[in-house]
């Protein structure tokens, strides 16, 4: 598991119109990022472009949560989840995810598309209480 740093735990507050989009291979590989993901995440598209998709990993993040995209994507469904990510000069910022895969019409290899919006303040406490008992190894739910 890929582990980024440095780490600030200082939050970057963006716009709550902006739309971070990218697009990876089907290993994970990155091959488009918008206007929105250079200015957020700190990395120049020339940085991202060829660069695995976890290089805006933050290490909080839990590796269930991207298990399940992974077993989402097998099945060739939709997935959607509150993410922490680390920008290049290790703050973070919290997403609202959406990837699903699709064809890519030059290679037919299916690609992933990823678009995230900020989600409520809300929707990040819930997400970082859960993250937090799943790395401390507990049920962040009661089933």
């Amino acid at each position: 598991m890929r582990i980024n740093e440095p780490v600030t735990q200082n939050e970057l507050e963006y716009d709550q119109h902006a739309r971070i989009v990218s697009t990876t291979t089907s290993k994970g590989v990155i091959t488009y990022v918008n206007k929105d993901f250079v200015e957020i995440s700190g990395f120049t598209e020339e940085e991202a472009l060829g660069q695995a998709r976890n290089i805006v990993r933050h290490p909080d993040m839990p590796q269930a949560a991207f298990q399940s995209l992974w077993d989402a994507m097998a099945d060739q469904k939709p997935w959607m989840d509150i993410i922490k990510n680390r920008c290049k000069n290790g703050d973070h910022y919290w997403v609202d995810a959406f990837v699903m895969a699709n064809a890519d019409e030059t290679d037919g290899e299916a690609h992933l598309q990823s678009v995230r919006f900020k989600p409520s303040r809300d929707q990040i406490s819930r997400a970082t209480h859960a993250y937090k008992l799943i790395n401390e190894g507990k049920q962040p739910y009661h089933l």
